[in-house]
């Protein structure tokens, strides 16, 4: 039997170390589905409900593994749907590759069935790399491009196939004028500054007093470097969200999430540090980093594109977090000589807000504080466990109430911050790392977007995990209550009902019908034992609190008399505002309640 293109690209995968492509099946990509079946399904089709979800959950294989995640979808609708996720990947700097079905040769431009412009389509999302395959011997050139393009760049590329080029048969380049040959290895390579501009780094940050780091994802691979260097510079360390997982929050001068989302101490280590050490972030806020001009700054970043746009640095450091720190160290002077004072007060501010939160979890709510919810999980997590986050209220919970540890993994949509990404990212990383436990913290918002639909996915593949623990949490507030809350601080407006409230859906009762266990938990007493049935049970599991959304999200900068503004929008008609007041007040008079002294 020939070899056909399509059965090449799978081997193709296949060498480059692919063991499963997240998909959905149309006519598009027909040839290829029948590759899979003469390939006894390697690599392994995962089958999604919706593209937008195979894309999601690449970007969730890719974050968790480390490694290329592929997806795979028909012309057309197909086509369109990965958008979503290929966005995820591109913001979030993470290697993804679309693999996407065309019409025929013969009927491209004809304005035929699902003929979509797929380059059109594609060139903003996979700007590195987006190319069509016309004729056999242009393949191997263009699969092993976008394969290395993704890699190297962090980025998603695609490769278009028409229906008709997967069915021809396969040959290879020849040693001819206009064939272009290709190779597979990827070998590893690394980036470093030049010996003089580290040197001039470490010469701003041992001329500092109060040294703020602040870590991201960029920065995953250097845990023993940040720490070390942490240490030798007396510095709290803060993370921005996409870095949740890059430090262990035990750790006394980590000071947790910066941003709207972050943490008090991050806000004050921020705002009161002399210098910045930025670290394999990209953090756009510019209002939570220090006031230009009173901190001198270095940054390090293995992407030039990225240095220098954030904070008016003085060095930027291109090149790889690890390699990079593991040079820098030995330029800084020993710790002994600096002095403890900005240290201890870094400290302090931890404990202090950890005696916050505390509080602010056990503040009463009607029926559930979403704060308790988060804080009730965090004793519980085992050290190996993998946490997603939707975006929404939740990521705030996320955020402030649960401590990294062990060889805890965590992530979300940082960046596009598109709702319905934390089950679909939680079904990757079970791809990634099947004897790991996984839990996905969502709203009911999200989880009506498309959670509920991706549980059967999770359902149809849980044998293939060897620790089938998948949990599923809902927060279940009938509001889509960040933009709630943004209507109230930002845009100085009500509620608009119409817009804002959910219908209430039996999220366990759902996942008791596929099978799975379902848990509902509707006051506080029984939240602790709804997370132990989810995290105890064998197989996926759904577990649904039934929360106030009254509970307000509170920034970490906010003040009195934001507070008071939020108050005045509320008064003038929201349907929940007496209720809304009073959680707001409660959450925000924890901060000034006795507790440790702080410095």
């Amino acid at each position: 039997m020939s070899t056909k293109v399509s059965d090449h690209v799978l081997r193709r995968l296949r060498e480059w170390g692919v063991e499963q492509v997240f998909g959905y099946p149309g006519d598009g990509i027909n040839g290829l589905l029948a590759a899979w079946g003469r390939a006894e399904d390697q690599p392994r089709f995962v089958q999604s409900r919706h593209e937008e979800m195979s894309a999601l959950q690449a970007v969730g294989y890719a974050k968790f593994s480390g490694r290329l995640g592929v997806c795979a979808a028909t012309s057309g609708p197909g086509a369109i749907h990965l958008l979503n996720g290929l966005y995820d990947a591109k913001l979030d700097h993470v290697p993804v590759l679309a693999i996407v079905g065309q019409t025929h040769r013969t009927a491209m431009g004809g304005s035929y069935q699902q003929e979509v412009d797929l380059h059109t389509l594609f060139k903003d999302v996979a700007s590195e790399f987006v190319e069509t395959v016309t004729v056999p011997e242009q393949l191997p050139n263009v699969l092993d491009r976008a394969i290395r393009t993704a890699y190297a760049r962090r980025c998603p590329t695609a490769v278009i196939i028409p229906g008709d080029v997967q069915e021809l048969d396969y040959s290879p380049p020849t040693h001819e004028f206009k064939m272009v040959p290709s190779s597979l290895d990827l070998s590893e390579w690394t980036t470093v500054p030049s010996e003089e501009s580290l040197r001039r780094a470490a010469e701003i940050l041992d001329s500092g007093d109060k040294v703020a780091i602040l870590v991201g994802q960029g920065a995953a691979g250097a845990r023993p470097e940040v720490e070390r260097i942490a240490t030798l510079l007396g510095a709290g360390v803060a993370k921005a969200l996409l870095g949740k997982d890059v430090l262990s929050d035990e750790l006394p001068y980590v000071t947790g999430s910066i941003g709207l989302l972050g943490t008090r101490p991050s806000y004050e280590l921020m705002r009161d540090c002399d210098t910045l050490l930025t670290i394999g972030s990209s953090f756009p806020y510019t209002q939570f980093l220090p006031e230009f001009g009173k901190a001198r700054g270095v940054q390090i970043d293995l992407d030039p594109h990225m240095v220098g746009m954030r904070y008016p640095y003085e060095v930027n450091l291109v090149g790889d977090a690890r390699d990079t720190l593991r040079r820098l160290i030995p330029m800084l002077t020993a710790e002994d000589t600096r002095g403890r004072e900005w240290f201890d007060t870094v400290c302090d501010n931890v404990r202090h807000w950890n005696d916050v939160l505390d509080r602010r979890a056990q503040v009463s709510a009607d029926p559930i504080n979403p704060e308790y919810v988060a804080r009730a999980l965090d004793p519980l997590l085992p050290d190996d466990a993998i946490i997603t986050s939707d975006s929404g209220s939740v990521a705030n919970w996320y955020a402030r109430h649960l401590t990294m540890r062990g060889d805890m993994r965590g992530s979300l949509s940082g960046t596009l911050a598109t709702m319905g990404s934390a089950v679909p990212y939680a079904i990757g990383a079970k791809f990634a790392h099947p004897d790991r436990p996984v839990i996905a913290l969502v709203g009911d918002g999200a989880m009506q977007m498309n959670g509920l639909a991706e549980l059967i996915t999770a359902a149809k593949y849980q044998d293939r995990w060897t620790d089938r623990r998948l949990v599923v949490a809902v927060w279940n507030n009938q509001d889509l209550n960040q933009v709630t809350w943004e209507l109230r601080a930002m845009g100085g407006a009500p509620s608009f009902l119409p817009s804002q409230q959910l219908p209430d859906v039996q999220y366990a009762a759902f996942a008791r019908s596929l099978g799975l266990t379902g848990v509902r938990v509707e006051k506080p007493q029984d939240v602790a034992a709804g997370w132990r049935a989810a995290l105890e049970a064998d197989g996926p599991a759904v577990v649904e609190f039934v929360t106030d959304p009254s509970v307000p999200p509170v920034p970490p900068h906010a003040t009195w008399e934001q507070m008071e503004a939020t108050a005045a929008s509320i008064l003038r008609g929201d349907p929940d505002g007496g209720a809304v007041l009073k959680q707001g007040f409660m959450a925000k008079v924890q901060e000034f309640l006795p507790g440790r002294e702080r410095r």
